[in-house]
C-alpha cells in the first residue's frame, strides 16, 4: 500500500485542529464536537459508507477499522471499534477503513479476494467489518513483520486460534463463520500484499507534537497531556472532567446513554503510563497500557490467565481498553479485578500530593464508590510475582465463550507448605456490589490441610461470604452453586494427591 507525504504537516502544536494520517494525506478537523466518533465522522461527514453501524457499543463488529499510531518500539497497527472511539483520540495517528484496501491496479486486496472465493459474505452488512478484521490479522502475518512469510510468495498458514481471536469481535448473522474462516485460510495462499511501516512511520513523525493537544468545541474541552505531570497538573486543574481511556466503556455513555460528558482528559498519550516494568518482585502496569498488551505480559508470569486473556471480550476492545481503566471503573463484574484481588495487586493512584497505594481491594468501597479522591487518578496497578508453593487460577462462566459479561468471575490463589495451607485469597465479581474477597471462607481454609473435607466445611460458609442477585444473566442460585463448585474444581486442580492436569481441564496457552 502506497503512503504519501504531506508536506503541509508540521510539528504544530495549534489547539482546536485534529489531524490524523487518512486516504495517503494528512486530515484536518476543527469543527466537530469532542464525543463524535470517528464511525460518525467517516460516515456522516466524509460520506465513506464503507464502515457500517450495527450495535453503537462495540459488539458486533461492523465498525471496524485499523488504527496505526507512533511508539517507542516503532509503528503499531490495530484493529478498533470506530463506533465508540472519539474523532479527537486520533490525533497524531492513521486511520485505515476497507476504502484502503483497494490496489493500485484496482484489484482487490488478498483479504478481500478470499472472501469472494471461499463466499464469505451473503447480505454484505457486516463484511466490511471482517475485512479489516481479517486485514488486521494479515498484516501480522505478512512479510513487513513475519519473517515466515515469504515475500515472493504466500504467507505460512494460519492457525485456527489466531483466527478465532482475529474474529472475536465480529458478528454474522447470516453467511455463518465457515467461509469467513476458510476465507482467512485461503487470503495467506494468494500473493502477499506487503505494508510499508517505515513510510507510515514517516508520514506520522511530523503529526507528533511536543507539547500537551488541547481541542475545544462549543464549550467542551478535550486535553491529551503527553507527560505526567502534565496530566497531574490538569486533572488538579479540572477535577470534574471526565478520565478517558481506551473508550470501551465511556464511548457507550455517549452512544447509547446520550450523556453529556464535559470536559474531557485522554489518557492515550501520557508515556509514563503506557510503560511494564519488574522490580522489586512486582509487574507494575501503567494505567495507559492496552488489555491485550497487559494480558500479553501478566500471562508470561501466570499463564493460568491464557483462557481470561482471550474471553476478556474481543480483540478490538482488547486493543484499546485498558487494565488501569478496568480497575478505575470499579464495576463489579469486571473480569480483571478479582483475579488481581487474588494475586494480592496493589492499585497506585496520583494526585497534587503524590502516589497514594493502597490493596486493590481497598479502592472499592460501595457499588461503583472508590476510595478516590476528584483530583487522583490511577496510575499503575502493581501485581506480585509467583512465588514458591503458590498455586493459582481463574475462571469465568458467562452465556457466551467469546465477548460476554461474566454472570460469576472466580479467582483463588492457594500457597502450600507441604499439605497445609499457609496462605489462600478468594475473590468474586458478580457476587457482590463489589469485587469481593471471601473472607469467612479464606479463615476456614488458612492453617488446615487442603483436604476434601475442609474444603467441604468452607464451601458451607461462603453463603455467609456473599448474597448475590438475581438479574438478567443469572439468579442469585445459580450464581452461588456455581460458586461453590468452582472453589471445588480449584481443589481438584491444586490437591496434593493427583491433581488434575492443566491440560485436562484448560486448553488454552499463553501466546
Amino acid at each position: 500500500m502506497e503512503i504519501v507525504l504531506s508536506t503541509s504537516a508540521s510539528k504544530s502544536t495549534a489547539e482546536n485542529v485534529i489531524r490524523f494520517y487518512y486516504r495517503g494525506a494528512v486530515h484536518t478537523v476543527d469543527q466537530a464536537a469532542p464525543t463524535r466518533t470517528i464511525l460518525q465522522h467517516l460516515r456522516e461527514d466524509l460520506h465513506c459508507t464503507g464502515s457500517k453501524e450495527g450495535c453503537a457499543e462495540g459488539d458486533c463488529g461492523a465498525c471496524t477499522v485499523v488504527i496505526g499510531e507512533q511508539t517507542a518500539d516503532g509503528v503499531t497497527l490495530k484493529s478498533v471499534n470506530s463506533c465508540i472511539q472519539f474523532l479527537p483520540t486520533l490525533d497524531g495517528k492513521a486511520l485505515y477503513t476497507v476504502e484502503d484496501l483497494k490496489q493500485n491496479d484496482g484489484g482487490l486486496h488478498p483479504v478481500q479476494q478470499a472472501m469472494v472465493e471461499c463466499h464469505g459474505s451473503q447480505c454484505g452488512f457486516c463484511t466490511p467489518g471482517f475485512v479489516m478484521s481479517l486485514w488486521d490479522l494479515y498484516l501480522k502475518n505478512d512479510g513487513s513483520q513475519a519473517p515466515s512469510c515469504k515475500s515472493a510468495g504466500a504467507c505460512q498458514p494460519l492457525q485456527r486460534k489466531d483466527i478465532d481471536i482475529a474474529l472475536s469481535g465480529n458478528l454474522c448473522r447470516c453467511t455463518g463463520y465457515r467461509p469467513i474462516i476458510d476465507a482467512a485460510h485461503r487470503m495467506g495462499e494468494l500473493p502477499a500484499v506487503g505494508f510499508d511501516r517505515q513510510a507510515l512511520e514517516q508520514a506520522l513523525q511530523p503529526l507528533q507534537r511536543d507539547e500537551m493537544f488541547t481541542y475545544r468545541h462549543e464549550g467542551q474541552t478535550f486535553y491529551a497531556p503527553r507527560t505526567l505531570a502534565q496530566l497531574v497538573e490538569v486533572r488538579a486543574a479540572y477535577p470534574a472532567a471526565r478520565i478517558l481511556a481506551g473508550s470501551t466503556d465511556v464511548g457507550l455513555w455517549v452512544t447509547k446513554q446520550m450523556r453529556d460528558l464535559g470536559d474531557i482528559i485522554y489518557l492515550g498519550q501520557v508515556a509514563e503510563l503506557n510503560a511494564l516494568a519488574v522490580r522489586d518482585q512486582q509487574l507494575e502496569i501503567g494505567a495507559g497500557v492496552t488489555l491485550n498488551d497487559a494480558y500479553a505480559e501478566i500471562c508470561k508470569h501466570y499463564p493460568e490467565l491464557s483462557e481470561m486473556w482471550q474471553r476478556f471480550a474481543s480483540l478490538p476492545i482488547r486493543n484499546a481498553g485498558t487494565l488501569g481503566g478496568n480497575v478505575a471503573n470499579g464495576s463489579p463484574i469486571g473480569d480483571s479485578p478479582p483475579w488481581l484481588i487474588a494475586l494480592g495487586a496493589q492499585v497506585v493512584l496520583r494526585g497534587p500530593a503524590g502516589q497514594r497505594v493502597m490493596p486493590l481491594e481497598a479502592l472499592y468501597l460501595d457499588y461503583m464508590k472508590k476510595d478516590m479522591q476528584a483530583d487522583e487518578f490511577v496510575e499503575a496497578v502493581r501485581i506480585p510475582l509467583p512465588h514458591a508453593g503458590q498455586r493459582f487460577r481463574t475462571y469465568k462462566l458467562a452465556k457466551r465463550f467469546d465477548q460476554d459479561i461474566s454472570a460469576v468471575c472466580a479467582a483463588f490463589s492457594v500457597t502450600l507448605d507441604g499439605d497445609k495451607i499457609s496462605d489462600i485469597r478468594i475473590a468474586f465479581g458478580g457476587m457482590a456490589a463489589t469485587p469481593k474477597r471471601a473472607a469467612l471462607t479464606e479463615a476456614a481454609l488458612r492453617g488446615q490441610v487442603w483436604s476434601e473435607t475442609v474444603l467441604e466445611k468452607a464451601v458451607a460458609l461462603m453463603t455467609d461470604d456473599y448474597k448475590p442477585l438475581s438479574d438478567m444473566r443469572a439468579s442469585s442460585e445459580y450464581r452461588m452453586k456455581t460458586s461453590q463448585n468452582l472453589l471445588r474444581r480449584f481443589w481438584l486442580e491444586t490437591r496434593v494427591d493427583a491433581p488434575l492436569r492443566t491440560d485436562q481441564v484448560n486448553p488454552f496457552v499463553c501466546a
